[in-house]
């Protein structure tokens, strides 16, 4: 899927669209600054996949700092057969400064 602009999440978010939101920063990233997603730390990813076993056939949006990380995240999913998986670009930094 394609990947998904700051903007668009915006909109989304507050229309409340039916997605799951996946955070993959590290816990005190997410702690110091969040969306309201799952958090999951790219690290611990896979040894947590079984967290997201039941939401493969859902759209999933993944978040980060920048954007390279969720990159990263939506690579290791999509290997795992997960084909709904949007990253957002710009990240968190970009988000907060829309």
């Amino acid at each position: 899927m394609e990947d998904i602009n700051v903007k668009e999440l915006k909109e989304r978010l507050e229309r409340g669209d039916k997605f799951v939101f996946l955070d993959v920063r590290e816990e005190w990233e997410y702690d110091d600054d969040n969306l309201g997603a799952i958090n999951i730390p790219l690290g611990e990813l896979p040894h947590r996949l079984d967290e997201l076993e039941d939401k493969k056939d859902q759209e999933i949006i993944i978040h980060c700092r920048s954007g390279a990380r969720s990159g990263n995240a939506k690579k290791f999913l999509e290997s795992k057969g997960y084909d709904k998986v949007r990253n957002v670009l710009g990240g968190i930094i970009a988000y907060r400064d829309l």
